[in-house]
């Protein structure tokens, strides 16, 4: 280790020391904001050594000397790291960021206990919208879309069911039994028999973990080529669209590297960002002009994987946690504490926390790269989902059209498009707010939703049964191995009195069995919050994470792998510059915009 880690890591174990005490008489929002910092920094250099397990059974079965490592992301997300070159690839496992040991899956008996579909009923439903006034419905869209590139646990089995007893006056449409399919049958199992059913089971990502566009490119070389245009490196783009898929089940949506649960919304930013690679590659082939298609496509994927990941770090993370600390906190992890200009004149300076995550060194911390399941569940984030649409002129703000949310998704995705074009429905969606993440407020379009697989679902009612099914802690368990305090009573869990007796009451009063879900979802807000502190624990960590095991994040984030005119397109654009790159016509909506996830300008 150099000097400057041995220093940093010395001042890591102070910091932290010092935190666990200050964090006994208050929480990281009330201290000013450079102690603040400081605070969050703690927590996650804790996080980073007590929070990382690793489920691969083997690892380091053949090693890529550093040297001879592509300088481009491999297809399937494999030879990221020289003594690990299958870490993050598709097929590989979910992490754990509690030990697995410790969260067995729930026995069946158990995995009823409350009623996951009554839990839904009471307290996930919507009774009302309630908006999240300071964000848009492209935010709503933009981390459904950022999720598809990180994780994926496949088609659900359809031989294998959980069945959950429909309650005594429940109008549940197939009868008084609710069928869920099971998770898809590749899962494995830390005992090493196989079969899922041991008592710590792990499951297979089917996409890689890394972030890396897989949801706009494919993880996998055979999808990717169906994508391709096959010249100057570029996607297939129709018209200014994607192609429609052709899979006769698909019908109605685009062909894309991930098209599950697919609406206007995936299909809005899917679109913009295959239309951003190709703008790229013009840049590229402009400066490159001997350049062939595959080295142009790779080189180009490079730089729109990493501007999606800055903007998703820097722009859409500080709109949705609007609070100064972590503000200055998100900035830190692009930027470091040093000024931009710094970066833009000398490259990454000094340690992590002087010149940010991007541009370190490559480092797993306790455990080999893997997204997990624990944040997985806390990217349950349904209730951002409106179920009113107004679709609105771009020119003029005039209402055209309004709708709800069964028609322009599935496979009337490409028909509401056609219809309205891309430009009304990005302002559409750009003056519109989300729905708030909190009780009650789950999307009813999809409390009773079939989808393209003729599969009727309750999107609430899974979201509690999945928890319980892959093993993820209850709330207070999941509280407490992240070292936050056990909720003691129904009134310290939420604020409101009247839902804390509904909470207690759909519990039994026994609040260790509350579910993850609903403890996050009820859980008091830091300030600006758009979600909990519980799951912003797991963003702590993984947040960087992901920027930090990723080699072309750290090693090799540099212009003589990106190019210079790739750095510079990185560096210096941000989502407003993306949406006006490919749709000029906004820019009067966009006028004076500084986050393209907060409202936009409205023009009626």
């Amino acid at each position: 280790m150099d000097v400057m880690g041995t220093i940093e890591g010395a001042f890591s174990r102070v910091n932290s020391t010092v935190f666990r005490q200050v964090n006994r008489a208050t929480d990281w929002w009330n201290l000013p904001t450079p102690i603040g910092l400081l605070n969050l920094r703690a927590f996650r250099d804790d996080l980073r050594k007590l929070n990382l397990y690793d489920t691969e059974e083997e690892h380091a079965v053949d090693v890529i000397p550093p040297d001879e490592l592509p300088k481009y992301r491999t297809y399937d997300g494999s030879k990221q790291d020289p003594a690990d070159p299958h870490m993050g690839q598709v097929g590989t496992r979910f992490g754990r960021n509690i030990d697995p040991d410790a969260t067995p899956a729930e026995p069946p008996e158990r995995q009823m206990d409350p009623n996951p579909r009554e839990v839904a009923t009471r307290l996930l439903h919507r009774d009302a919208f309630k908006p999240a006034a300071t964000l848009n419905v492209l935010a709503a869209c933009w981390i459904q879309f950022e999720n598809h590139d990180w994780f994926g646990h496949g088609e659900n089995n359809p031989d294998e069911h959980i069945e959950v007893p429909v309650p005594e006056g429940d109008e549940w449409p197939d009868g008084d039994v609710m069928r869920v399919r099971r998770t898809h049958p590749e899962r494995t199992d830390m005992s090493g028999n196989g079969n899922g059913a041991g008592p710590t089971p792990t499951y297979v990502n089917t996409v890689t973990h890394w972030w890396d566009g897989s949801q706009i490119y494919g993880s996998t070389e055979a999808r990717n080529r169906e994508l391709r245009a096959g010249e100057d490196g570029k996607m297939s783009v129709e018209d200014g669209r994607l192609p429609e898929e052709t899979v006769r089940k698909l019908k109605g949506v685009d062909l894309t590297g991930f098209s599950d649960n697919y609406w206007i919304g995936l299909s809005l930013l899917h679109t913009l960002f295959v239309r951003e690679h190709n703008a790229i590659c013009d840049h590229l082939k402009g400066a490159y002009p001997t350049w062939d298609d595959e080295r142009l496509f790779l080189t180009a994927r490079l730089v729109n994987s990493a501007l999606m990941a800055k903007i998703h770090t820097v722009e859409w993370t500080p709109g949705i946690l609007a609070n100064p600390v972590l503000e200055r906190a998100m900035h830190a992890n692009w930027y470091g504490v040093l000024p931009q200009w710094v970066r833009k004149r000398f490259g990454h300076v000094g340690t992590e926390m002087i010149g940010g995550v991007v541009g370190s060194e490559q480092v797993h911390h306790a455990a080999p790269y893997a997204i997990t399941e624990e944040f997985v569940s806390v990217y349950r984030l349904h209730p951002l989902l409106p179920d009113d649409y107004e679709i609105r002129d771009h020119r003029t703000g005039e209402l055209l059209h309004e709708t709800d949310f069964d028609p322009v998704q599935g496979a009337g995705t490409r028909r509401t498009i056609d219809e309205w074009g891309m430009a009304n429905l990005l302002y559409s969606f750009g003056t519109a707010n989300p729905g708030a993440i909190t009780l009650r407020n789950h999307p009813r379009a999809l409390t009773n939703h079939v989808r393209l697989t003729g599969e009727r679902v309750d999107l609430g009612t899974i979201d509690i049964l999945r928890d319980r099914e892959r093993g993820v802690a209850r709330y207070n368990d999941f509280r407490e191995k992240l070292r936050k305090g056990r909720v003691k009573s129904f009134d310290d869990l939420t604020d409101d009195p009247e839902l804390a007796r509904e909470i207690e009451d759909v519990y039994d009063g026994d609040i260790d069995s509350v579910d993850l879900q609903v403890g996050m979802l009820a859980e008091p807000l830091p300030p600006g919050f758009g979600f909990s502190d519980t799951a912003f624990r797991i963003f702590i960590l993984m947040a960087s994470r992901r920027l930090r095991s990723d080699r072309f994040f750290t090693n090799d984030y540099s212009p003589d792998v990106y190019t210079p005119e790739g750095m510079r397109w990185v560096e210096e654009s941000t989502m407003v510059d993306v949406l006006l790159r490919h749709h000029p016509e906004l820019a009067p909506a966009l006028d004076g915009c500084e986050n393209a996830f907060a409202p936009w300008r409205k023009l009626a």
